[in-house]
């Protein structure tokens, strides 16, 4: 696996264990359907919450955020709709990112909260 996706994964992983701790109920991780991937979809008390990770090794070149373009945005919109339409969910959905600074000597978690919006 490419050193990139080992520290995506790693991203991953850490930000489940961070969102279970805040007591969310993790729904699906890595949830791949047609054209659509979603990192995490995980239910926060009466919202449903469609999770973008975002890891760096540094943030030298700028902050793991600033990676969900608008491009981004909108994809994982248009997952999301699919997703609450096939499950047929009736909940309010919210879009969170969560950017990670990750390396050999320490991490840094951060979690932006209805980060945009449909």
């Amino acid at each position: 696996m490419a050193q990139h996706n080992l520290l995506g994964k790693k991203g991953e992983e850490k930000a489940v264990v961070f969102l279970k701790k805040l007591g969310y109920e993790i729904l699906a991780i890595n949830w791949q359907e047609r054209k659509f991937e979603i990192d995490i979809i995980a239910k926060d008390q009466q919202e449903l919450v469609f999770i973008e990770v975002k890891t760096r090794a540094t943030d030298y070149f700028g902050t793991p955020e600033e990676a969900v373009t608008t491009a981004k945005q909108n994809h994982l919109i248009e997952g999301a709709d699919y997703y609450i339409q096939k499950h047929e969910i009736d909940l309010e959905a919210r879009f969170d990112v969560i950017a990670i600074v990750l390396n050999k000597q320490t991490f840094k978690i951060t979690h932006f909260k209805a980060a945009f919006y449909p």
